[in-house]
């Protein structure tokens, strides 16, 4: 939900999704890891990418990572996030050697650059985003 108390757009959840989501709700990350080749992975979903296998669990993350690569929105497609424009989505790389796609907050927009710290928003905050959600990491 946005300042205006506007709901942001819920992901779609499918049994591949699930936990990450039930454990985004309670404001801790888990990504698939795949009990075949050991490696871990986002995006979610039924094989590992690397070696095919169905056999996966899912692993507790840091929480930790840093910016790659960035984008600065300033025409969101919904109108829910009009209110916090401009929004920064990058591609975080996480310590466990994971990339993901996810938006920082509690950023100046101008300030962020490739190699700065994140770490998830605080377990609190992380009930207003609907998906896992990072913030500066001093």
């Amino acid at each position: 939900m946005n300042e205006s108390g506007n709901r942001y757009p819920a992901p779609t959840e499918d049994e591949d999704n699930q936990p990450m989501l039930a454990a985004w709700r309670e404001g801790r990350l888990v990504l698939p890891a795949c009990e075949r080749c050991g490696r871990t992975f986002f995006y979610p979903r039924p094989i590992c990418p690397h070696c095919w296998s169905d056999a996966l669990t899912w692993r507790n993350t840091s929480g930790e990572g840093t910016v790659e690569s960035f984008a600065i929105v300033r025409r969101p497609n919904d109108p829910a996030f009009l209110d916090d424009v401009p929004i920064v989505l990058a591609e975080v790389m996480l310590k466990e050697g994971v990339a993901m796609l996810a938006r920082i907050v509690n950023v100046e927009a101008n300030t962020v650059e490739c190699g700065m710290k994140l770490r998830l928003v605080p377990s609190d905050l992380a009930v207003r985003y609907p998906l896992p959600t990072f913030c500066p990491h001093n």
